[in-house]
């Protein structure tokens, strides 16, 4: 799976091209589904918010479902083990994308696996998978318990599909938790390889070559050196 991770979404034209490298052919000729799931674990998340996303609407929606896809579809991963699998495997199967929403990650990968979608995973290979905020931690080995917010006090461990962990929203305005400082302190704990993204900022995946885009600021930290452009 080609994998776009991003903090805030497709938000610059630097982000928008990889993208379009990912998909081999122009968005306009992709078929598209978007997975609010991640927005009910959050407590900072509501129905309204869910509709601003799903609708592209709101000043901090916009770079997701709005990008002129040939068409989009939501695809609630909490709905899924209601109906049958040969219902709606077509419907990923025949995807071009995946775009994966923020909100809590550890929520999205229980629903990930309830589902039955993170069985899939490994055979979605003509797939990109492109991430927002907790859309893009979920696929890390860990989220860094300050992250936790549906269940406090259980584990941080996501899908490990990919070996490093992701601080989104770096130094995003207003928000203290979310500074320099901060990612260091969580980097700290979390121990392995990991990286600080600001919403200007996507880490590729693809055929496990690991890349940074970014027309912003970030931090690669645990790895042999460190760098801050």
């Amino acid at each position: 799976m080609r994998l776009l991770l991003t903090s805030g979404g497709v938000t610059n034209a630097t982000i928008r091209g990889m993208l379009v490298e990912m998909l081999g052919k122009p968005v306009e000729e992709c078929d598209a589904l978007f997975i609010p799931t991640a927005q009910w674990g959050q407590p900072m998340c509501s129905p309204q918010t869910v509709w601003t996303s799903t609708a592209g609407r709101g000043p901090n929606q916009q770079g997701l479902v709005d990008l002129g896809w040939k068409s989009i579809g939501v695809l609630e991963l909490t709905v899924l083990p209601s109906i049958a699998p040969n219902r709606w495997l077509p419907w990923v199967r025949e995807a071009d994308v995946l775009l994966v929403d923020g909100g809590e990650a550890m929520y999205l990968a229980h629903w990930m696996r309830q589902s039955g979608l993170a069985d899939l995973l490994p055979s979605l290979t003509d797939i990109v998978w492109v991430g927002v905020s907790a859309g893009s931690m979920v696929m890390t080995p860990r989220i860094g318990r300050q992250f936790l917010e549906w269940n406090p006090h259980g584990s941080d461990d996501a899908m490990g599909v990919v070996n490093f962990s992701i601080f989104p929203h770096l130094d995003y305005p207003g928000w203290s938790s979310n500074t320099s400082e901060s990612a260091r302190r969580w980097a700290t704990d979390i121990g392995g390889p990991a990286y600080a993204i600001d919403d200007q900022t996507a880490i590729t995946v693809v055929d496990g070559t690991v890349r940074i885009v970014s027309e912003g600021n970030w931090h690669r930290f645990n790895h042999e050196t460190e760098r801050k452009p």
